[in-house]
């Protein structure tokens, strides 16, 4: 896919995390919106995977420690055709394929996530696994800014560059809100590029909402050797809906059904 269409997915995406989240009157929009395009990117441009073959053994991995805000993961893997789409308006009810956070019941997903601070362990340790066995496939893992005050987090980090794990990306959706408020608040992670060179990994910084910026830092991060990268993604909370935009309160707070019709109001093609 090239931008435009990259662009175009990620509104269809954004209308997806509505529907679904307005239907199961439960779940996270702030964050999934956040995350939306960096998602995009990787499903539909930078990972290799196959939605027929789940498992296949080359695959490009992917986890989603901020486990939370699964909704932007269900929505591109149903776009990705690994499960119907009609899956996604029984998120959150007993029984059904789609919970609250990630199950490895979902095709395509790889490790069930929900304790926060747990995801960058087991991604270093798919890299680990990739090495031992030979493989080149790359690991992604996404975390939230709020994530990142638990220690857990900075134990991989020590470990992921001490065994120059360089088939390893982070990316942190750094929307700067956390279900307490805004992240400088509860607990500031600035300097948070110079920590995690510290820590001996290769940071780029970009504008997360940017598909050229996005593209380009995934790239970059092929060409990285002897350490794991991690891509700090600014980006904002709620984002493409208006009303949604930097309110905490939308952490975890499902649109009525009035919202919703006014979100894919201002994300439809017109």
């Amino acid at each position: 896919m090239e931008i435009a269409e990259l662009q175009k997915k990620a509104k269809q995406i954004r209308r997806l995390i509505i529907q679904m989240l307005e239907k199961a009157r439960s779940g996270h929009p702030g964050g999934s919106l956040s995350a939306t395009d960096i998602m995009t990117c990787l499903f539909f441009k930078i990972m290799r995977h196959n939605a027929k073959e789940p498992q296949w053994p080359d695959r490009d991995r992917f986890h989603m420690s901020k486990g939370h805000c699964c909704p932007v993961w269900y929505a591109v893997l149903a776009e990705s055709g690994y499960f119907p789409k009609e899956e996604l308006w029984k998120l959150r009810c007993a029984g059904a394929l789609l919970q609250g956070h990630p199950d490895v019941k979902v095709p395509g997903v790889e490790v069930a996530s929900g304790s926060l601070g747990q995801g960058l362990s087991v991604s270093v340790g798919m890299s680990l696994a990739g090495k031992l066995d030979k493989k080149n496939y790359r690991v992604y893992c996404m975390l939230g800014d709020g994530e990142i005050q638990e220690g857990n987090v900075w134990e991989a980090a020590m470990a992921g560059a001490h065994f120059k794990c360089d088939n390893l990306c982070a990316i942190l959706d750094y929307n700067g809100f956390q279900i307490d408020g805004p992240v400088e608040y509860v607990m500031g992670l600035e300097p948070v590029a110079d920590k995690w060179k510290a820590f001996g990994w290769q940071v780029f910084v970009i504008d997360g909402h940017n598909i050229s910026e996005i593209l380009d830092a995934f790239e970059q991060v092929k060409q990285v050797k002897g350490k794991p990268s991690i891509i700090i993604a600014n980006t904002t909370k709620g984002k493409n809906v208006s009303f949604m935009e930097n309110v905490v309160d939308f952490h975890g707070r499902a649109p009525t059904k009035e919202e919703a019709e006014i979100a894919l109001k201002e994300l439809s093609d017109d």
